[in-house]
């Protein structure tokens, strides 16, 4: 029971978080095209690239390794401890936003004045709003951890469009602010975020909702970090473990921002060439943000849930063991076929996209190019979140300390890729080099899933593994496309792209028709699990 109720917490919370994705990226596209009419490139790729990589910097650095470890449910939970350990996010946010100020200011090229005015106050705002948003963190997991869906969505959706109307407002009627209105934006959306937590939990602690799901803290006070008589401040086995993440997590960020930090230091592209690949990459992207991430975070917490960390599966309950396997294979499946649909279609539509989004400047120079190489990409970042996503929660703290080292190897090997790779072919070697390091890190996932199911019946890496008719299928709506891409788009008129849009949602639509077809089991699967309201249904897929 257990372990159901887990999966229909962890779906449930999966579905609330794609759709909040989803929200946060709509307003994001419209808000980086209306941008477009009214501030240069270079400041597009000076905000959303060197501004913006060092707040996810201190954020990510500050607390990732304390989320992962905290949202484990394998250990006892003695929340007062558990708050003061999260914390500490706080100080640490402190050290990495002042040390990242100082090396933005004085390692880095800075812009000049004259093309992008008040660089250094932007700088100082973006690390004040990362500790800002630290603040949260205590509050982010007791909700996550309790399943409390609607603060983290009305929050962090009242959050971005605070941000979001104030960058219009202001770019259009005071546009010469420059990295002001950037600056003052990004402020008010950690204040937001901040005060909309609180208010939540100052109405939520003691309410009859909170007295049914147990919630541990009976006064707003008791968020806030004590000393606790006769045991240790913290849960120093949590600690622990937080700190064998935390090695990992300086490695993982590199991983993931890994072409800004060549972009940042060793300034192989331009302000404006970087604004270009932030363009495209935020398109590219989309799907990975909106639907990859949310289900990786929220399953990671099911299968922590359900799997017993480090323990063999032939020494746990068989039921858990089983159910996590099938969940496993249809997640794979899942994401694996919304990969390759990615990669056959967004061939022939890239140029469409770009002209639609950022006119002939944007879909007329390499932009194009990198937004195909970028769909193979979203291919294999679909396949590597919901691998990494069972791996990280299956394995011993051990193994994750081990890992440690496949992580530096990869980090060293990618920075070299990247550095060498964009000197040959530009900014596309971002993209290349993350695609080969992607492979490395997926193969190190399926040998470790392939070894931990040897000893059972479960193969979930079968969930990669597709019928030969949808493969034809897929195969025939790529000759169509890329056919009809050459012939109809993108310079003949309304008329003649009409016509392409036409045949790609002809294609599209055999595709979908063939995976309900020869895929029943999955489709049952996401219909009790992200479609179905009647949350009593959800496993009648097994």
């Amino acid at each position: 029971m257990r372990a159901r109720e887990a999966l229909t917490s962890a779906a449930t919370l999966a579905s609330y978080s794609a759709g909040l994705q989803v929200l946060f990226w709509v307003l994001t596209f419209i808000l980086n095209g209306y941008t477009l009419r009214y501030v240069s490139k270079e400041t597009i790729g000076v905000v959303n690239v060197r501004l913006m990589l060092l707040y996810s910097t201190v954020v990510f650095l500050a607390r990732e390794a304390f989320r992962k470890a905290c949202l484990n449910v394998g250990v006892e939970r003695k929340w007062p401890q558990i708050i003061n350990l999260l914390w500490l996010t706080v100080p640490l946010g402190v050290f990495w936003a002042l040390l990242m100020v100082w090396v933005w200011l004085n390692l880095v090229a800075i812009p000049d004045p004259a093309v992008i005015p008040h660089y250094e106050v932007g700088v100082v705002a973006f690390g004040l709003s990362a500790v800002v948003e630290l603040l949260v963190e205590p509050m982010w997991v007791l909700a996550q951890v309790h399943m409390l869906v609607s603060v983290k969505v009305i929050a962090e959706s009242l959050a971005m469009a605070v941000k979001c109307v104030l960058t219009v407002v202001c770019i259009t009627l005071v546009p010469h602010w420059g990295l002001y209105v950037f600056s003052l934006a990004q402020l008010l959306y950690s204040f937001t975020l901040l005060v909309c937590y609180l208010l939540y939990f100052m109405k939520f602690i003691g309410s009859r909702e909170a007295q049914r799901k147990s919630f541990p803290l009976t006064s707003l006070t008791d968020l806030l970090p004590k000393p606790l008589p006769r045991q240790h401040v913290i849960d120093l086995q949590l600690a622990k473990l937080t700190w064998t993440f935390y090695k990992q997590s300086l490695l993982k960020q590199i991983l993931t921002e890994g072409e800004r930090y060549v972009m940042t230091f060793l300034n192989v592209l331009n302000f404006g060439e970087q604004g270009i690949y932030d363009i495209v990459n935020n398109l590219g992207s989309l799907v990975a943000r909106f639907l990859f991430l949310p289900i990786e975070e929220s399953f990671y917490i099911f299968f922590a849930n359900v799997l017993e960390r480090g323990k063999d599966p032939r020494h746990q309950r068989e039921e858990d063991v089983r159910l996590a396997a099938l969940v496993l294979k249809m997640l794979l499946k899942m994401v694996f076929l919304i990969g390759i649909t990615i990669s056959v279609f967004g061939y022939s539509y890239s140029q469409l996209a770009l002209d639609i989004y950022g006119g002939p400047w944007l879909s007329s120079g390499p932009g194009p190019g990198l937004l195909r190489c970028y769909c193979v990409y979203v291919l294999l970042l679909a396949v590597n979140g919901v691998t990494e996503c069972f791996t990280f929660a299956a394995m011993s703290n051990q193994e994750v300390s081990r890992y440690n080292f496949v992580m530096l190897a990869l980090s060293l090997s990618f920075l070299g890729l990247s550095y060498c790779l964009t000197w040959w072919q530009g900014a596309i070697g971002f993209i290349l080099a993350n695609c080969m390091n992607m492979g490395l890190r997926i193969t190190h996932s399926l040998w470790y899933i392939s070894r931990y199911f040897r000893s059972t019946e479960h193969r979930p890496l079968s969930g990669l593994q597709l019928a030969t008719p949808l493969l034809l299928v897929y195969l025939t709506s790529g000759v169509v496309t890329v056919i009809s891409q050459a012939a109809l788009c993108c310079d003949q008129g309304l008329f003649f792209r009409s016509l392409h849009v036409l045949f790609g949602a002809i294609c599209l639509l055999a595709v979908a028709v063939a995976i309900v077809s020869t895929e029943p089991k999955l489709v049952q699967f996401i219909r009790a699990h992200f479609l179905s309201r009647d949350k009593t249904e959800i496993v009648k897929w097994e």
